[in-house]
C-alpha cells in the first residue's frame, strides 16, 4: 500500500475526527442541568428528560481529554473540564465510594449500583484527563476506585472480577450490564475494559499492585477467555470460568485484539509482548469469519445453533478498522490494511449520516438504517469512533513518511 493511500487515509480520519467532536460540542451540551443530554435521536431531536449514565459520562469525558492531548484545542479541554466537573459533582458516591451507575436528567441520584464496567470507565477517562490536565483530584480518584474494585471486586480465588454490586458494594441478585446479557459472575465484556482501564492509569501510576493486577488480567485471557482453538472471546462465566454461553461477538474479537496487546506494551515485559502480537494476530484471523461481502463487520454469530445476528453496528466496525490496522502493522500482510480501507469506505457510504452527522446506531442485512436506536444515549457516546479516529492518526503519524 502506498504512502500517498496512508496520508489519504490519516486526513479522512482528521476530518472525521473534528466531524464527530464538533457533533458532540453543537448537540449534546445540557446547558439547563449541566453535563450532557442522556438521548438524542437520528434527527438530532433531544429528550431533556432522559436519564444520564456513568457509561456516557466517562465515555464523553475520555473522548474529550484524549482529542486535547491529540490537538490542543481549547473548545475539547473546556468540554473535558464539564465532564469531569459533572461527573465529580453527580456520579461521585461520597458516602461508599466509587460512581453511581445512572443520574436523572437533574443530575439526582436514579441508581446507586456498583456495576464494575462503569466504574472500569470512570478510571479509563479519569487517567486520561489526568494526562491532559495533571489534575491531582483526577488521579486520587482513578487510584481509589482502582482500590475498590481490588478490595470488592477482585475474586482472590479463582481470580477474574465479579460483575456488580450494590451502592454499598455487597452482593446484588441481578449482575447484568444490559437486558441483552446474561446474568452471570464474570464476563469477558468487564474483564476487557478493566484491562483497558488500568493499562492506562498504569501509564501515569506505575505502582507494582496495579502491574500485578494487569499480569493476572492478561492470565484469565490466556487461560480461559481466549478460545484456545478458535481465538474468539468467550464471553459469560460462572465463579469458576466454566464458560456458559456459546455466541461469537466479532467486534468484541476484534477489539480485544489490539487493547490486550496494547495492554502488554503497557507492562513493558518482551515475552508478554511478543504472546499478546501473537494473539492478535490470531484473534484479527477469526474476526475476519464475521466480515459480510462489502467488508463490514457482522455483530453476531451463535455457532451451536448456527444462527447469525446479522446487524452492522458502529462500534464494531470502528474498533476492526483500529484491530485490522494493528494487525497490518504487526505482520505486514496487506489484506489486514485492505479490510480496515474496506470498513471505512463501508462507513461512509452507509453508516454516517450524511444529514445530521454522527453514525447511526446500525444497520439490518439489508443496509437499511436500524429505527428507535440513539445517535447519542446510554451505550451510544463518541468513544469508539472518536477513539478510532485519534488511533489511527497517532498510528500512521508512527509509521513516518
Amino acid at each position: 500500500m502506498n504512502t500517498a493511500t496512508l496520508h489519504q487515509f490519516k486526513s479522512e480520519m482528521n476530518a472525521e475526527l473534528e466531524d464527530l467532536l464538533t457533533w458532540w460540542a453543537k448537540y449534546t451540551v445540557d446547558q439547563e442541568n449541566g453535563g450532557f443530554y442522556g438521548q438524542i435521536d437520528n434527527q438530532n431531536q433531544v429528550n431533556a428528560e432522559a436519564p444520564k449514565g456513568l457509561v456516557l459520562n466517562a465515555r464523553i469525558l475520555y473522548t474529550f481529554s484524549s482529542a486535547y492531548l491529540l490537538q490542543k484545542k481549547a473548545v475539547h479541554l473546556e468540554l473535558a473540564h464539564r465532564a469531569f466537573d459533572y461527573l465529580v459533582q453527580h456520579f461521585t458516591d461520597e458516602v461508599d465510594g466509587g460512581f453511581y451507575w445512572s443520574v436523572d436528567a437533574k443530575g439526582q441520584l436514579l441508581d446507586g449500583k456498583k456495576q464494575i464496567y462503569g466504574q472500569a470507565f470512570a478510571i479509563y477517562a479519569l487517567a486520561e484527563y489526568y494526562k491532559a490536565t495533571a489534575n491531582p483530584k483526577a488521579l486520587d480518584l482513578a487510584k481509589a476506585t482502582f482500590r475498590l474494585i481490588e478490595l470488592y471486586s477482585f475474586d482472590p480465588t479463582q481470580l477474574g472480577y465479579f460483575e456488580a454490586f450494590t451502592r454499598a458494594w455487597t452482593n446484588i441478585a441481578d449482575q447484568r450490564l444490559s437486558a441483552k446479557d446474561q446474568n452471570e459472575k464474570k464476563t469477558m465484556n468487564t474483564h476487557l475494559h478493566i484491562i483497558e482501564a488500568y493499562a492506562n492509569l498504569y501509564g501515569i501510576w506505575p505502582n507494582e499492585i496495579l502491574k500485578k493486577a494487569i499480569e493476572l488480567l492478561l492470565q484469565n485471557f490466556s487461560e480461559h477467555i481466549i478460545h484456545p482453538h478458535t481465538f474468539h472471546l468467550q464471553l459469560f462465566f460462572d465463579n469458576d470460568w466454566k464458560v456458559k454461553s456459546t455466541p461469537i461477538s466479532f467486534g468484541h474479537d476484534i477489539e480485544a485484539s489490539w487493547l490486550l496487546e496494547e495492554a502488554a506494551h503497557a507492562l513493558k515485559n518482551e515475552t508478554t509482548i511478543v504472546h499478546y502480537r501473537q494473539l492478535a494476530l490470531q484473534m484479527a484471523n477469526a474476526s475476519l469469519k464475521g466480515l459480510d461481502e462489502n467488508g463490514a463487520l457482522w455483530y453476531e454469530y451463535d455457532p451451536a445453533h448456527k444462527h447469525w445476528v446479522k446487524e452492522l453496528h458502529w462500534w464494531p466496525q470502528a474498533e476492526a478498522m483500529v484491530g485490522f490496522f494493528n494487525a497490518w502493522q504487526i505482520s505486514g500482510h496487506e489484506h489486514f490494511l485492505r479490510h480496515t480501507l474496506q470498513i471505512w469506505d463501508f462507513v461512509k457510504k452507509h453508516l454516517k449520516d450524511q444529514k445530521n452527522g454522527e453514525w447511526f446506531w446500525g444497520l439490518r442485512s439489508d443496509y437499511s438504517v436500524m429505527l428507535g436506536e440513539d445517535k447519542a444515549g446510554f451505550w451510544k457516546c463518541p468513544y469508539h469512533n472518536g477513539r478510532a479516529c485519534m488511533e489511527l492518526i497517532k498510528r500512521i503519524d508512527s509509521l513516518g513518511d
